[in-house]
């Protein structure tokens, strides 16, 4: 897969960096050492007019980026219909509209088949504990999915059901959200970390027939007993009136019981313990297995199932636009949107950045540091990554588990060429010094990503200086849930870079900045950021509720697709996210603010609740503000501490 008129060039590697502080004219970073591979990205130059022809010829541009993937049968009429000004009637956006494919196929069937990559590593699993790895090839992941298609379809599953995963990060989690697709189910996968209540709330809102979960696993020294979660939430169900009627469970923590050696068509093959952590997983294996509710007529063990299911199964061809996922986003209101993504844009996006924005080549190791249970997992973890053929790190642990050099020793142990995780996780590292990281060599990496969030100058250059070793360009990535994959990028070693700009848009994307009279400022300009036209990642609705599609994202601002991001952009044209625009507090004089408009109290705080993208929980704030302790699902929350001091800094009011 090449650019259009790209394709086949060559180039050199880092071509630079730059620095500047906040929204000053960058300045020269010395150059990082040529790193010996081609890239496939363009020129700076070459980019903006790459760019530029996305923008005003998007149907011919992505056209041709699409005869790099299977169709069943091409598009029979316009390639791209939308319409973005509610003004003008419903909001609708159709990329490629009558042809069909099936993204499991062209990410698994090709690549063995047509590809050749059948052996090659798709998945290196590293599990919680660093002796508790295994590895899975394209090949035997087409195999597996296969099977678990037809564990599916033998339960009554079919195209357009929807199915929910609850899972850790395991190997069965990939070939449950992949057979989904597959047979053209829709997957709706809640976050392992999340409640019962979240997990309930999820089911009962795209009426889910079929739960998929585990037995239970373990997230540092933390045990989380999955299957009870899920009891939990599928009685809570079974009392609102929609008893889910199977819920497959995988024997993860039980899995040496099961005496299934390698084979990797039953079920990823049992953990295998490297000599020189045995002693310390003896110790470990000493910890409590915890005991596992069983609900007869409901629970199905997945090896069982998997081991009566053929390793044949033909793809459901499903249209581009037919519905691919929901993945659910906290809503300010408390009530989660379930965003909508399509099968044949989001397939096209997202296997286009991850190639570009990680200058992706076949000998690469990638790992994303995300959970699945995020956007970030589903297009960077999964599907974007499968669809270029890549070898990726799945990692179920986290970054100080068994101590802080976890990250590293794991960038040494699989030789990761392009590192991309979360800000949060950087700022988190930084507090125990640069030993830790040097320690290790790291001399695979070439290409270091940000993600969730925008980062600090300060952290940027610890994560360049100190992880890249001032030599591996760093992608600082601005998207969302809603948006599928990147907006605004570098691209490495072909945008300078300044510490903390979300860089440029990414080929289709048209941002604008928007004053609150919705005019687009020109040049240096701070106001809402917008986009003018689709790109074929972006959300399609909110499920089962197309009318808050259109009120949340197109209303404020018709004829834009408005982020609820502040954004500036410098005189050189970088773009600087400010924050969520709901963080923001009007000051002012009385004369423009009346006595009605002002606030009772005022009382100074940290920080405030907000989602882990960034969306303050205004329903949180208001039961803080009348002392009401009885919160609902905080499950969601980033920091929970917030919460806490905020109570107990509470300003003293009249009731």
């Amino acid at each position: 897969m090449g650019l259009p008129e790209e394709r086949g060039r060559s180039g050199s590697g880092s071509r630079g960096q730059e620095e500047a502080g906040a929204g000053g004219r960058a300045r020269s970073w010395p150059p990082p050492p040529e790193v010996s591979r081609s890239a496939h990205v363009p020129s700076l130059q070459r980019y903006r007019e790459l760019h530029r022809r996305s923008v005003e010829e998007p149907r011919e541009f992505w056209g041709d980026i699409a005869k790099e993937f299977y169709w069943k049968t091409p598009c029979p009429g316009p390639f791209l219909r939308y319409n973005f000004d509610v003004t003008k009637g419903k909001i609708f956006i159709e990329w490629m509209k009558g042809a069909s494919t099936n993204i499991c196929y062209n990410v698994l069937d090709r690549n063995v088949h047509e590809k050749k990559l059948g052996d090659k590593v798709a998945f290196y699993w590293e599990g919680n504990e660093p002796g508790e790895t295994t590895q899975i090839t394209y090949h035997e992941l087409l195999v597996q999915v296969c099977q678990f298609s037809n564990v599916l379809r033998k339960q009554g599953i079919q195209k357009g059901d929807r199915v929910a995963i609850y899972m850790p990060m395991i190997p069965e989690l990939v070939v449950a959200m992949l057979a989904c697709a597959r047979i053209g189910a829709l997957h709706s996968i809640v976050f392992a970390g999340f409640s019962s209540e979240s997990l309930c709330e999820r089911i009962l809102d795209s009426s889910c027939s079929l739960l998929i979960t585990t037995d239970a696993f373990y997230r540092g020294e933390k045990l989380v007993n999955l299957k009870e979660l899920a009891d939990e939430a599928l009685q809570k169900c079974q009392e609102k009136g929609f008893p889910v009627r199977c819920c497959i469970v995988v024997k993860h923590l039980g899995r040496a019981e099961l005496g299934m050696g390698d084979s990797p068509s039953q079920s990823p093959p049992i953990k295998r313990s490297c000599p020189d952590v045995q002693g310390k997983l003896k110790e470990k294996s000493k910890r409590v297995q915890p005991q596992i509710s069983w609900n007869q007529g409901i629970d199905l063990w997945w090896h069982e199932l998997m081991q009566e299911a053929g390793d044949e199964c033909e793809p459901e061809w499903c249209d581009a636009e037919d519905p691919l996922f929901i993945l659910y986003t906290s809503g300010s209101t408390g009530k989660p949107k379930g965003v909508v993504h399509t099968v044949g844009g989001y397939m096209l996006y997202v296997a286009t950045t991850f190639k570009y924005v990680f200058d992706f080549h076949a000998e690469d190791v990638f790992w994303c540091t995300a959970d699945i249970g995020w956007i970030t997992g589903h297009s960077y973890v999964t599907y974007g990554p499968l669809a270029n053929g890549a070898t990726s790190v799945l990692f179920e642990g986290i970054p100080t588990y068994p101590d802080v050099n976890r990250l590293w020793s794991t960038v040494d142990k699989y030789k990761v060429t392009k590192f991309y995780t979360a800000p949060t996780a950087i700022r988190l590292l930084m507090k125990f010094g640069d030993e830790p990281v040097t320690k290790h060599s790291r001399a695979s990496l070439q290409v270091l990503g940000t993600v969730g969030e925008p980062i600090n100058p300060e952290a940027w250059l610890w994560y360049h200086q100190v992880v890249g070793a001032q030599r591996c360009p760093i992608v600082d990535t601005f998207w969302q849930t809603e948006t599928g994959g990147h907006m605004l990028t570098p691209l490495p070693g072909a945008t300078p870079m300044k510490p903390g700009s979300a860089t440029f848009p990414f080929f289709g994307v048209a941002p604008a900045i928007l004053n609150e009279s919705g005019e687009e400022l020109e040049g240096e300009a701070e106001g809402y950021l917008v986009f003018k036209q689709p790109w074929p990642g972006i959300m399609r609705t909110v499920y089962g509720n197309h009318e808050r599609f259109e009120t949340t994202y197109f209303k404020k601002f018709p004829g834009y697709y408005v982020t609820g991001d502040g954004c500036r952009r410098d005189q050189d044209g970088y773009y600087w996210i400010t924050g969520r625009i709901d963080d923001m507090l009007n000051v002012s004089v009385r004369e423009k603010i009346g006595p009605i408009a002002t606030p009772d109290y005022i009382q100074n705080a940290p920080g405030l609740p907000k989602t882990r993208s960034g969306k303050i929980m205004r329903r949180v704030l208001r039961k803080i503000a009348q002392n009401d302790h009885d919160l609902g699902d905080t499950s969601t929350v980033a920091d929970p501490s917030v919460i806490s001091h905020l109570f107990s800094h509470r300003c003293l009011t009249i009731q």
